[in-house]
């Protein structure tokens, strides 16, 4: 089973899902003891698995804080640690992957999009091309 040029595999996604529920459940259940990311709700959008599945990039959202990179570095301090409390939930993998935190930045990237549809400038595009379509 190869990845192939179009995307992850059906199971890379799948074990990616698996992943995100289980970091999930041990941040919400409050089990890393660190003050960083005790005191923030950090939502785990999307985990992306390497093809080989040893590597797990989670994709995170902390919620309530401007210093999102405090949060990631907090942690990859909690990482192995993190990766031993996922691992009853992950018995039926081969091997525990190792985890990598990201910020995730397209809530961000869909504001801005957002942010720009609502432009004067683009609104007034719009329109015209409305009016060219109607002729």
């Amino acid at each position: 089973m190869s990845s192939s040029a179009s995307g992850p595999s059906q199971r890379m996604l799948r074990v990616g899902e698996q992943v995100r529920h289980a970091l999930s459940d041990v941040l919400q259940r409050g089990e890393v003891l660190d003050e960083v990311i005790e005191n923030t709700v950090i939502s785990i959008s999307e985990v992306r698995m390497s093809p080989d599945l040893k590597i797990a990039t989670a994709f995170v959202t902390p919620l309530g804080t401007k210093d999102g990179d405090a949060v990631i570095k907090a942690l990859a301090q909690n990482a192995k640690f993190i990766r031993g409390r996922v691992s009853g939930a992950l018995r039926q993998m081969k091997y525990m992957p190792e985890f990598r935190f990201r910020l995730d930045t397209s809530y961000d990237n869909m504001s801005k999009i957002d942010q720009l549809l609502r432009s004067p400038e683009v609104a007034r595009d719009l329109d015209r091309d409305g009016e060219e379509d109607q002729d």
